[in-house]
């Protein structure tokens, strides 16, 4: 069994926020923050896009909380040209990461249907930059390996893998030349 198939949770850091990737959105998308009711756009984007957790209103508040204040202004929606919202990443935090104060990519994901088109990337784009605009001097991110294209994502963001031990050195050995890098 690869490692892509064994599905392993991997972590990726990005030693500072500077000199983030620019892209711009293709014609007719766009991005909002969270309003009021987005935890059911959340759900519905994650339950289509997500075959690796187990999706529910009560992961949705363990991993968020209920104040909607900061949701307004970390999580992140992408929308269709007919407005219907397609997908959504967070600019998290993590004030204990390895001892010290982290911004965190979180739960990023589109929608089955629109995967492929250019749209990660000013997400992405959008959502590292709110973190250094909240004052994130760095940031993680958790993944798994059966995600070779958002891993090759990451990559191309300048996060880098996290290896502390000899055995995520191996997972990383094998799984690097596997990771789809789209340009």
């Amino acid at each position: 069994m690869s490692v892509i198939e064994k599905n392993l949770p991997i972590t990726m850091s990005r030693a500072n926020l500077d000199d983030v990737p620019e892209f711009a959105l293709p014609g007719g998308f766009s991005l909002r923050w969270y309003q009021p009711g987005d935890e059911a756009h959340w759900l519905r984007i994650h339950l289509t896009a997500d075959r690796h957790n187990e999706i529910t209103q009560e992961l949705f508040e363990r991993q968020f909380g209920r104040d909607k204040k900061r949701l307004g202004v970390r999580q992140c929606y992408l929308l269709s040209s007919t407005d219907h919202v397609i997908g959504t990443g967070t600019a998290w935090f993590d004030h204990h990461f390895q001892g010290c104060r982290w911004g965190r990519v979180h739960w990023v994901a589109i929608v089955p249907e629109f995967q492929g088109r250019g749209l990660a990337k000013p997400l992405m784009m959008t959502i590292c930059r709110r973190l250094r605009e909240l004052g994130h001097k760095r940031a993680y991110l958790s993944t798994s390996t059966a995600r070779s294209a958002a891993i090759g994502l990451y990559l191309r963001f300048g996060f880098e893998p996290m290896i502390q031990s000899d055995e995520s050195a191996a997972v990383w050995r094998a799984l690097l030349p596997m990771v789809v890098r789209k340009e």
